[in-house]
């Protein structure tokens, strides 16, 4: 009975210590998250600024997942290269171990102190000003992390739990088994920390020997990939070549370094035992592991991407239903989710604006050829419209501040596309209508509709540009540009009317023309909408077109 009180007090530890680091990581996000990502974006092609960028965000905001996102966000924004980032990966992977560094402190009496920090953060939580409750979020994560150690280390105080973990360590003393352990116990608990921190207090309290726990945590830098691993399903090729790179890295570590520590353990052990403290015996065990394999991979990460670029190729896939910068992996960084999710409507905008050019050829010259294609990318369109509305619904109450509006905007750019793509299909079933009919557009006719459609052409570049960048003066281009495709509706309506008063034109053909300059004319609307959407999110200050 003992021993099973013991087992369960041993899991409310490890669930209080992940709570906690879930909790510091998430404040600690928010606080430092846009400073962070910054940070990043400055990367150049240096290898060295790449390690220690990559060092100080993980051991900013304790969390080596979240820094891997952001450098995925940078590879698939095409803001920075896989090369790039693999120094940032490798520079997170030293980060993490400050965690371990951390909770080696446990082993001291001041472990209590830091234990008192999760009221004095919860009661900061309460203030409303978000400077504070963060901040409060951050110290009760903190303090619920040291209590977290101290209910694992008080459940294997006993000897009948001592006696237990003794016993089976002895029976496991194998080293790839050990590294086996440390795998599969840090992918259930989906924490390389939580596992550092289980194996500190184990080797404190006697219950398994420092040598085996070099194994241990060797398997723990595995294990901790599989978080990531899991992560990618059904990502972007970049998203999972990030996760393989970082795979690819802990299992060389793990090749190189167990048939080391297999043959030198006593002399391990030995180099260990100057440090006074087991705790810290096995926090800077851990960091030496990444520092040391770090420096063995810096020099080749130019290989390591090859290497994982033919692990995963890239593969076509035009218009099958997959988002190409957006997946649920960036919520964990709302500043980068944020970023990614504007690529993946400016994605959107170019298939809409593809699809209309197809479209309008096929009016034009009287050829379905591009039919096909532009039902797919149809298809493609509205897929996107769905997926990015629910990414916003998910992603709205992670962002504060600015953000709050962009991401409101978003919902309506969305929107105006999702109709421009509408617009794009109806022209094509004119196309097919009028083949149908055995009817064309007189020349006239077509040189009406291409000066319209020009423009509007020239509208579409302009709102992806100033969605991306707003520029006053794109804008007033853009205004102006929309109202002289208001003119142009009104003069061809009135040469149509003009040409059916004079039998050039007949009432079938009228209702396409008719039809088709409306079409151009609210697709000019909103296009509008689009170019002023970051300046008016709400839609209250500036009239909202083509509703």
């Amino acid at each position: 009975m003992e021993i099973f009180t013991s087992i369960l007090a041993l899991l409310a530890g490890v669930g209080v210590f992940i709570t906690g680091m879930n909790l510091m990581s998430q404040y600690l996000q928010k606080v430092a998250g846009p400073g962070m990502k910054k940070l990043i974006s400055t990367i150049t092609n240096n290898r060295f600024a790449g390690v220690g960028i990559g060092t100080a965000v993980t051991g900013l905001i304790q969390s080596s997942a979240a820094t891997t996102v952001m450098a995925i966000g940078f590879v698939n924004a095409g803001a920075m290269t896989l090369l790039q980032a693999a120094p940032i990966i490798m520079g997170a992977n030293i980060g993490t171990t400050v965690t371990g560094l951390l909770v080696a402190l446990s082993s001291f009496e001041i472990s209590v102190y830091f234990s008192a920090l999760a009221f004095i953060g919860v009661m900061m939580m309460f203030i409303k000003k978000p400077r504070y409750h963060n901040i409060g979020g951050i110290i009760c994560g903190l303090g619920l992390l040291f209590i977290g150690l101290d209910l694992m280390s008080h459940s294997t105080s006993n000897d009948a739990m001592k006696a237990m973990f003794t016993s089976m360590f002895a029976y496991v003393d194998f080293p790839l088994l050990l590294f086996l352990i440390g795998i599969v116990i840090t992918s259930i608990m989906q924490s390389s920390s939580a596992m550092i921190g289980l194996v500190v207090v184990m080797a404190t309290r006697g219950a398994i020997t420092v040598g085996d726990s070099l194994f241990l945590i060797v398997g723990a830098n595995v294990g901790t990939c599989v978080t990531s691993l899991i992560a990618t399903i059904g990502t972007s090729t970049n998203a999972k070549r990030t996760g393989i790179l970082h795979l690819t890295i802990k299992l060389i570590g793990a090749i190189v370094f167990i048939p080391f520590m297999w043959i030198f353990k006593d002399g391990c052990v030995y180099l260990l035992s100057f440090i006074p403290e087991i705790s810290f015996q096995i926090a800077i065990c851990h960091v030496v592991f990444n520092v040391l394999l770090t420096a063995m991979l810096l020099p080749f990460t130019k290989y390591l991407v090859k290497l994982v670029e033919l692990m995963i190729p890239e593969k076509e896939k035009e218009f099958s239903h997959a988002l190409k910068f957006i997946d649920d992996l960036e919520l964990r960084t709302p500043a980068i989710a944020v970023m990614q999710v504007k690529k993946e409507i400016e994605n959107m905008a170019f298939l809409a604006k593809e699809n209309l050019a197809k479209s309008f050829y096929s009016i034009c010259h009287q050829d379905e050829k591009y039919a096909d294609e532009i039902n797919k990318r149809e298809n493609q369109i509205d897929y996107l419209n769905a997926e990015i509305t629910s990414f916003l619904i998910k992603l709205s109450p992670l962002v504060d501040g600015n953000s709050v509006s962009q991401v409101g905007s978003y919902y309506h750019v969305i929107n105006d596309i999702e109709r421009i793509g509408d617009h794009a299909e109806n022209f094509l079933q004119a196309t097919i209508n009028m083949k149908e009919q055995g009817i064309k557009f007189s020349g006239v006719a077509i040189k009406e509709l291409e000066n319209m459609f020009n423009t509007v052409n020239q509208m579409f570049d302009l709102a992806i540009k100033t969605f991306d960048n707003t520029n006053d003066v794109d804008l007033l281009e853009l205004s102006n540009l929309e109202k002289a495709t208001d003119d142009m509706k009104k003069k061809y309506s009135i040469s149509h009317f003009e040409r059916l008063a004079e039998e050039n034109c007949t009432m079938e053909l009228g209702a396409h023309f008719t039809s088709i300059i409306s079409g151009l004319e609210r697709v000019g609307d909103h296009l509008v909408n689009i170019g002023y959407s970051v300046q008016n999110p709400t839609g209250n200050q500036l009239p909202r077109y083509a509703e």
